[in-house]
């Protein structure tokens, strides 16, 4: 079997990789979330850094306008704006203090003192300009604060300021910059990984069509022909490693087998057909095809011991329908016979009737005669009573043709029985059993012919049976005219015996006895016939056992050979 990665653990391969993946993707979505939430608050704490140094620098040049104003116009609103903004509004100091808060480098924590410092060198000479002011000497009160001295501090304190500006709004651009990279990072980051993912869907997509759906495609299509009963269909697919590989292996085990088992039940039903009984089924089927073998030992088994009954049957059969066929031969040729004493016997009388007028002698020898005809009834009368001997042997015999054909029957009925197990077996097996539904199917027609064959034999027997019947209903009626014969004939001899008494007497005794040889000849050509349907009956019916005997024959028992 050729080795090959199987499908689950490629699947889990690239399952594996793109849930790595997403993994990564959500990773990269949370570090992107932390990334951009570090950006807003960098991009709000640069606002603040600038807008709290600029609310320092607004406040510290607001006190010098202020003062510079006042010194100028001597206006007292400019007075106390300036003092307002040192006791009340103090946004340097607020400033300053959000900045410290926000956080600022010790740098740019000097360059604040460095202006702090400056600032507070000014106080004295914005002191000594509101003063003049107050007393009347503004221009003394400008040049406090716009002398050499005072432009000179101012001078270096925007110098400071714009200084600390530039830094912080680097500082914090750096790290706006450096932040906005790491999200640009992280984007890339996840399209690779949203990229990675759709690759590796793809391949599983295109793994799935080609190593799965096609190839369970195929096993679907040859299941079907399997299931139709095709088991001969082309299927091109090779085994391997591969959890479809083994199904493949399996689907070719399975061929293998149905077609071994159905070759072995095809060319045992053939073997039975052709008339062999002598068969063993084997030993090897497996699985679900366990009860189908043990039915076909108990169809073997059951065929075997019915066949051998009724071949023991039909070799009785044929011996009694020999023995029935003889004696009806028998009978017939007695009968014959029986006529042709009784129509000697109506000769005699006749001519006993013409010379009814002659001698003595001729009436004694009258006697004699009517005795003669007193012995051939006799004889009529035993080989009559062995007519119904016969009859009764052949009624007897019928009979047990009857109850043979009852056990074929039996045997039918059980062979219909195990055909309809097979029928269930097979049905219990769903689609893998219905092959050997039509199998069994043919079983059960088969034993229903059977039953019809027996069904006709019993109809044969029955008809021979009547007419067996119907034979000794003549027979018992020709026993009791040959009765009424030997009681005339008995008369008979009474009458010669009176003849030279009485002419007379004796005219009426030859009408008397002239008829009643007539009513005998009746009876006994009716007794002639009936011996002839006897005897033909009886060939018929040897016949029929010579033909049920033959096609016993045909088939090759266990214990017995093929004749």
């Amino acid at each position: 079997m050729k080795k090959t990665i199987s499908q689950s653990l490629l699947t889990l391969i690239l399952n594996g990789i793109s849930i790595l993946s997403l993994i990564f993707l959500v990773i990269s979505l949370f570090s992107y979330g932390r990334v951009n939430n570090q950006l807003s608050e960098a991009n709000e704490e640069r606002f603040e850094l600038t807008y709290n140094a600029n609310r320092f620098m607004n406040g510290s040049s607001y006190l010098t306008n202020e003062v510079r104003a006042f010194a100028a116009t001597g206006n007292q609103e400019h007075y106390d704006n300036y003092w307002n903004e040192i006791n009340n509004l103090k946004n340097r100091d607020a400033g300053v203090a959000a900045l410290q808060e926000i956080g600022i480098t010790p740098e740019e924590q000097k360059m604040i003192d460095d202006m702090f410092a400056l600032s507070n060198e000014l106080v004295p000479l914005e002191e000594k300009a509101m003063e003049n002011v107050k007393n009347g000497k503004l221009n003394e009160a400008l040049g406090y604060v716009y002398g050499n001295k005072y432009s000179e501090a101012i001078a270096q304190i925007n110098a400071l300021k714009e200084q600390f500006l530039a830094d912080l709004d680097a500082r914090t651009l750096e790290k706006v910059e450096s932040l906005k990279q790491k999200a640009d990072y992280i984007k890339i980051e996840m399209i690779l990984a949203l990229v990675l993912v759709g690759v590796i869907q793809l391949s599983n997509m295109l793994m799935v069509q080609l190593k799965v759906l096609r190839p369970v495609i195929s096993i679907k299509n040859q299941m079907t022909q399997i299931s139709q009963g095709n088991l001969s269909a082309e299927f091109g697919m090779r085994s391997d490693t591969s959890e479809i590989g083994r199904l493949v292996d399996s689907i070719h085990d399975t061929k293998r087998e149905l077609k071994k088992y159905i070759s072995d039940i095809d060319a045992k039903l053939t073997q039975m057909a052709q008339g062999n009984m002598n068969l063993t089924t084997g030993d090897d089927y497996r699985g679900e095809f366990l009860p189908i073998q043990r039915a076909m030992g108990q169809i073997l088994d059951s065929l075997n011991n019915a066949l051998s009954r009724i071949h023991v049957t039909a070799e009785q059969v044929f011996e009694q329908s020999d023995i029935v066929s003889a004696g009806a031969q028998r009978l017939s040729s007695g009968t014959v016979e029986q006529a042709a004493a009784v129509e000697e016997l109506s000769a005699s009388i006749k001519e006993i009737s013409k010379q009814v007028n002659n001698t003595s002698s001729d009436a004694d020898n009258a006697r004699q005669a009517s005795m003669g005809a007193m012995g051939h009834l006799q004889t009529c009368n035993e080989k009559m009573e062995a007519l119904k001997s016969a009859i009764d042997d052949i009624s007897m015999s019928s009979r047990q043709i009857g109850g043979i054909t009852k056990a074929i029957e039996d045997i039918s009925f059980q062979t219909n029985i195990l055909a309809l197990n097979a029928s269930v077996e097979a049905a219990r097996a769903g689609e893998a059993g219905k092959g050997f539904a039509v199998v069994a199917d043919e079983v059960q027609s088969l034993a229903n012919k059977s039953t019809e064959s027996a069904k006709n034999i019993a109809e044969l027997i029955e008809k021979s049976i009547k007419q067996v019947q119907s034979g000794a209903a003549l027979s018992t009626d020709t026993m009791e005219a040959l009765m009424e014969v030997i009681k005339s004939g008995q008369q008979s001899t009474e009458m010669i015996e009176r003849i030279a008494e009485s002419a007379q007497q004796q005219a009426q005794s030859l009408e008397q006895v002239t008829e009643g040889m007539r009513q005998i000849s009746e009876v006994v050509q009716n007794n002639a016939a009936t011996a002839e349907e006897s005897a033909s009956s009886a060939q018929e019916l040897q016949n029929y056992a010579e033909d049920l005997k033959i096609s016993v024959q045909r088939f090759q028992l266990r214990g017995s050979r093929k004749r």
